[in-house]
């Protein structure tokens, strides 16, 4: 008896999970029952706009200026007059070494002048003392000239004073080490009262912000495929429009327009550089940072444009459920072409005004009628990569 209790039991729960929508051999995407309402979907029409083809690349964006701030002479820091990661322009004063033993040898080096300043006098007095005895036959010539001698090395004396002097001065000045460029300054690698001189490290580093270049690599067939279009339309080639997307799938709201092309070919990727200047005034981009590089290399061509959300695909290929008149489901297939945004560009099997299903996909299949509520294609995002 308690078997068959056992058994009733399990009846019960089997009879229970066939009533569950979708088992027991009832299709989810079906209504169960005579009168279930059509399941709801989302539609939306196919439509033909002007887009235009862009051809997207890997970057690096690079700052047009970067310099290492290193130290000229050997000294003690004793002044750091910058926070990290400030913006500084030309000429602004950001470390200060030591000055005194600089300041010490500059002294030295004036009073040798003076000195040396004394000695040419007196070899001046003395040549024309004996350039006066000579005259009046009191002396012998080589009196004469010993004085011009001893005059010439005063002079020479003087002379080597004076560029010590200098070379001291402009030692003086290096302990003032000032940014040579306007931008962005990074991190210190000192701290006050460090020993710093020539072989040390870069003290910092100060970055260019604005403009900024994006630099990509561009195959060579794609280079001459360009040039040989652009040629043929009477176009400059170089003539382009580049924009760049983040790493987090936004556009960037600045172009930018070819800067520089490289003269060599990269022998292990068959390659070239080509770089693009692009405004960055609100210090968006930053040098190092890697990029997709979006270049428009041709004029807006009319397309037949569908959401990428309608698009599916299987072993067959990508394909399309369109809603016929009769609000039914069709399979359509269909070959997708280039991307822009969150559209694709249909090159064959859809027309304008097919009605696809974006929306409510997984609750229909081919044959099925449901009720249908269209919405608008979404704006075209003329900025796209092509596949």
């Amino acid at each position: 008896m308690l078997a068959g209790l056992r058994r009733g039991a399990l009846l019960a729960v089997l009879l229970t999970i066939a009533d569950l929508p979708g088992v027991g051999g009832s299709a989810s995407a079906q209504p169960s029952g005579p009168g279930a309402p059509p399941p709801a979907v989302t539609v939306t029409r196919v439509e033909r706009r002007d887009v235009t083809p862009v051809t997207s690349f890997t970057g690096r964006i690079e700052a047009i200026d970067k310099v290492d701030l290193r130290a000229r002479v050997e000294g003690f820091v004793e002044e750091i007059r910058f926070e990290d990661g400030a913006d500084v322009s030309a000429g602004q004063l950001l470390f200060v070494m030591e000055k005194g033993p600089y300041r010490a040898k500059v002294n030295e080096n004036k009073a040798a002048i003076l000195a040396a300043q004394g000695s040419l006098k007196l070899a001046d007095l003395e040549v024309d003392r004996q350039t006066v005895l000579v005259q009046r036959q009191a002396v012998a010539q080589a009196k004469l000239d010993e004085a011009v001698a001893r005059q010439a090395q005063a002079k020479g004396a003087l002379l080597a004073s004076e560029a010590t002097l200098e070379k001291s001065l402009l030692e003086l000045s290096y302990t003032d080490i000032l940014s040579p460029i306007s931008g962005r300054v990074g991190r210190s690698s000192v701290s006050v009262g460090d020993l710093v001189g020539p072989a040390s490290p870069p003290l910092a580093t100060v970055v260019s912000q604005d403009p900024i270049y994006v630099t990509f690599p561009v195959s060579v067939r794609q280079l001459l495929e360009v040039r040989r279009k652009s040629e043929a339309g009477g176009n400059d080639p170089r003539a382009v429009t580049v924009r760049v997307r983040l790493a987090d799938g936004s556009l960037y709201g600045e172009t930018g327009s070819l800067d520089f092309v490289d003269v060599a070919v990269d022998p292990g990727t068959d390659t070239i550089a080509i770089r693009a200047k692009l405004p960055n005034p609100k210090l968006t981009l930053v040098d190092g940072a890697l990029v997709t590089v979006l270049v428009e290399t041709a004029q807006p061509v009319s397309a037949l444009l569908v959401p990428q959300s309608a698009v599916q695909f299987d072993q067959a290929g990508r394909y399309v459920l369109v809603v016929d008149a009769e609000s039914k489901v069709q399979l359509r297939r269909i070959r997708p072409g280039p991307a822009y945004g969150a559209l694709y560009a249909v090159e064959e099997g859809l027309g304008e005004g097919d009605r696809v299903v974006t929306d409510g996909i997984q609750k229909v299949r081919p044959g099925v009628v449901v009720a249908p509520t269209e919405a608008p294609l979404p704006p075209v995002d003329g900025l796209a990569p092509r596949n």
